[in-house]
């Protein structure tokens, strides 16, 4: 944006941001800093969306998010404060940042040390760690001009790329290219490219779908460091809420949103449950007891704006009346979305020494696994998977003598998702991490969960069960993602995974400042 946005334009206007998960949250703080009164409303027991945690027997999981990336983007959002993330929260730099099995029984760590790195490279190609070298080097040019010229600037209308400052910041950018033809470029090995592209599950991609822009993932990777708040990423949840709580935020969870209506300076959001009545508007107005359709009391928070951090879909189709909605329902059906995922936690009686923090089960040939998640979905028969262990480096997280950990599958969205269906493919994967990383739990777990398709939709109302939201595929990029602002409802905004800048913990940090900014330039 040409100019910073005046912040002051939204003191004492009243918000109701709609759920509480990274982009909620970052989007809470910011409007609260600047003197708007934010209440936020949350579906479930607790804040973090899909951050969830999950505590019981003594055990701790994330249920969500595992990874700490960009730590620059935290000190960025907690500097905008006057704060720190260690005022909240520390930090543990993982070595090895992650491990690899593959299912040939090849196996290999990705260390903290750059020479390290390139000596692993070249034990696999000649001349693998000169081209790690640069591969690294356009990766992070990409990341910094990226970053400071996409991500934190919102480009949300073609004409805001017809302009000669972004031709210069964009030259020699991979824009429009893929991943795979990007990493081919640089290696021939095919576990190398699998090295470089792992993190396309963060973006809900594959290397056959994501934009080439995204090798900005491997400066990530390589150069900036992997950490874990200790805690677990709940423990940055929590940061960020004592943040909110301490700029003004009032949070209410146990609070399901089930309608939107009115405009800019006259919202009533509609909760299911509570007291009933009504929350805010003028001064002396009569709080009336709604009834919701099954009969029980509604609760009407009456505001001048609202945010949206509930599935955008979920937003349009349920929450709003059609004459209120951006897109049909076939615009929806016709989007390319993220995986869903299989998850096992487990809580397992003793150590789990082949394991790392962090431990990737890939086969040497994951096209057939992509194949089964964008093109024909089923079930992966013999899926690439990631296994998380944070009792290896924080000890709160189980009880003494017993390990914590959790399986993910990415799946396709959509799946049938029955309890026999998944008790086979528990024993399926249970038996796949036995045999190849020599790890077997089987005869050792003391506490298990499954999540899957149907948790993801009913614990967020995520458009067919999909775990991260509308994939980073090159029609669903930038400008090409659903806006901040609603174009059909003057005063209604929305932040999180499906807006700019996309999916991710720190991306969703970044959307909320953007829809704050938003906010400000419309006040």
């Amino acid at each position: 944006m040409d100019t910073a946005p005046d912040f002051d334009a939204v003191a004492g206007e009243s918000v109701v941001v709609i759920g509480g998960g990274f982009g909620g949250l970052s989007t809470a703080c910011y409007l609260a800093d600047a003197g708007a009164d934010v209440t936020l409303l949350e579906k479930n027991e607790q804040l973090g969306g899909r951050a969830s945690t999950l505590e019981t027997d003594g055990f701790r999981f994330d249920m969500g998010p595992s990874w700490y990336l960009m730590p620059d983007v935290f000190e960025r959002f907690f500097g905008h404060f006057g704060r720190s993330p260690d005022d909240y929260y520390t930090l543990s730099r993982l070595d090895p940042h992650y491990r690899i099995f593959w299912k040939d029984g090849d196996q290999v760590d990705l260390v903290p040390d750059l020479d390290t790195n390139r000596e692993l490279f070249e034990s696999y190609e000649p001349g693998a760690g000169d081209a790690l070298d640069a591969y690294l080097a356009e990766s992070k040019r990409t990341y910094e001009i990226g970053m400071e010229h996409f991500v934190y600037e919102d480009r949300p209308r073609l004409r805001d790329y017809v302009d000669r400052d972004v031709l210069r910041y964009s030259w020699g950018l991979s824009l429009l290219g893929k991943m795979q033809g990007h990493v081919e470029d640089y290696f021939e090995h095919p576990k190398l490219q699998q090295i470089m592209q792992y993190t396309l599950v963060f973006l809900g991609g594959s290397p056959t779908n994501t934009p080439a822009l995204y090798n900005l993932m491997s400066h990530v990777d390589f150069n900036m460091g992997v950490y874990y708040p200790d805690g677990g990423i709940g423990a940055v949840v929590d940061g960020i809420v004592e943040l909110g709580e301490e700029l003004g935020v009032e949070f209410v969870t146990d609070a399901e949103v089930v309608g939107i209506e009115g405009r800019r300076g006259a919202f009533a959001v509609d909760v299911a449950g509570g007291p009933g009545g009504v929350v805010g508007g003028a001064p002396g107005e009569a709080a009336v007891a709604d009834v919701s359709a099954d009969g029980g009391a509604t609760t009407r928070y009456l505001a001048d704006l609202v945010v949206s951090n509930a599935d955008y879909v979920h937003t349009e189709q349920a929450l709003l009346p059609p004459k209120k909605r951006q897109y049909t329902e076939e615009y929806w059906e016709s989007r390319t979305y993220a995986p869903s995922a299989f998850l096992l936690y487990l809580g397992v009686e003793g150590d789990v020494d082949a394991l790392e923090h962090h431990t990737l089960v890939l086969p040497p040939n994951w096209d057939p696994h992509f194949a089964q998640i964008f093109d024909d979905p089923e079930w992966p028969d013999d899926p690439a998977y990631y296994l998380c262990v944070p009792s290896k480096t924080d000890e709160t997280v189980a009880p003494e003598g017993h390990s914590n950990l959790f399986a993910l599958v990415p799946i396709a969205p959509g799946l049938e998702d029955t309890p026999e269906i998944r008790a086979e493919y528990r024993d399926l994967v249970l038996d796949d991490i036995a045999e190849h990383t020599g790890t077997d739990l089987r005869d050792r777990i003391v506490f298990e969960k499954t999540f899957c398709v149907e948790d993801f939709a009913d614990r967020y109302n995520s458009y067919q069960g999909s775990a991260l939201g509308l994939a980073h595929t090159l029609r669903q990029t930038s400008l090409f993602r659903p806006p901040h602002a609603s174009e059909a409802v003057d005063g209604l905004y929305f932040t999180g995974s499906t807006t700019t800048p996309g999916i991710g913990v720190p991306m969703c940090l970044i959307s909320g400042e953007i829809t704050a900014e938003r906010v400000a330039e419309t006040s």
